[in-house]
């Protein structure tokens, strides 16, 4: 790379590519992804998220201190509607994002910034017991009959390839592949607390314009993770979180990389009423790898979102 990034090892893309998904995969947990809607409710929010932390290469890349910074703005749209008698749910995020990584390359330094629009991801949801499909005053009427509550759900999220991507950089916002991810999770509510638990297989397509002219593969990203929320009143609550995600080898022309996953990831949400249909969040969340590379990250990320 030093100033021109063009003569990089292709193992030094792999980690590169990694550090990216990594990234992408702690930044996904989230609170409260199963609680039920009613029927008709529209939410539209936006947000920004600060993501800063180390990146431990392969010593035999010679790259010391790499590190990472990220700026993420992002537009959402939810809507709830019934699907054969349950409830259901679509969301779009679209992120923009502003990159920068850092590091020493054979002791010379050497960064790379990147600025435009990451892939968005359009996800659906249907809650399979526990929630029927009712408009709001039913809904209102079951919450309070029903303080203590089981839901479980299912779904199907999928990252498109519509972000910014150049086959001929190392480092790019968009991944080139689609991403996709079947979910299963439950939702165990009593009274005021909550415990949440979410289980994903992430499957990763080909990208088959790879730097260099190269073919990427990845196996099979498994991840679970899991919620504790307390409601203090209508709109304020707080939950901690935990997630761990595990395997995802790459290969570069059918040729394996033995670079399992292992990634354990920690964070603290919460959030607060602006009016009765606006609210803010604020998350804090820690990632760190479980092998000799990989990234540690720390995210800090606040967010609005207006219900109609």
């Amino acid at each position: 790379m030093r100033a021109s990034q063009t003569n990089l090892p292709a193992l030094l893309v792999i980690s590169l590519c990694y550090v990216l998904t990594n990234q992408a995969f702690g930044q996904d947990v989230e609170p409260r992804r199963w609680t039920p809607m009613p029927v008709g409710m529209n939410v539209i929010g936006t947000g920004y998220a600060f993501s800063t932390g180390d990146i431990a290469f392969d010593p035999v890349l010679q790259i010391q201190g790499g590190t990472v910074d990220m700026h993420t703005l992002v537009v959402s749209y939810s809507h709830s509607f019934g699907l054969f008698g349950r409830s259901a749910r679509f969301d779009a995020i679209v992120p923009w994002q502003h990159g920068v990584w850092s590091g020493l390359l054979e002791g010379a330094p050497a960064s790379v910034t990147r600025d435009g629009l990451a892939d968005p991801v359009f996800r659906l949801s249907i809650n399979l017991y526990g929630a029927p499909a009712v408009g709001m005053d039913e809904f209102r009427q079951r919450a309070a009959a029903q303080p203590v509550n089981t839901v479980v759900g299912a779904a199907i999220a999928v990252k498109v390839p519509l972000g910014d991507y150049l086959e001929d950089k190392l480092l790019n916002l968009g991944q080139n592949r689609y991403v996709t991810r079947p979910q299963i999770g439950v939702l165990h509510t009593r009274g005021k607390w909550s415990y949440e638990l979410t289980g994903s297989i992430y499957f990763f397509g080909k990208n088959e314009d790879f730097w260099g002219g190269n073919t990427l593969e990845q196996d099979p990203i498994q991840a679970l993770q899991a919620h504790v929320i307390h409601v203090f009143r209508p709109g304020l609550w707080a939950s901690l979180s935990a997630a761990y995600g595990w395997r995802g080898e790459t290969r570069v022309n059918d040729v394996p990389k033995n670079d399992d996953k292992a990634d354990l990831l920690a964070a603290l949400s919460v959030g607060f009423p602006v009016s009765q249909k606006q609210g803010i969040k604020l998350a804090y969340s820690r990632s760190e790898t479980q092998r000799i590379t990989g990234a540690d990250l720390d995210t800090l990320a606040i967010s609005w979102s207006m219900q109609f």
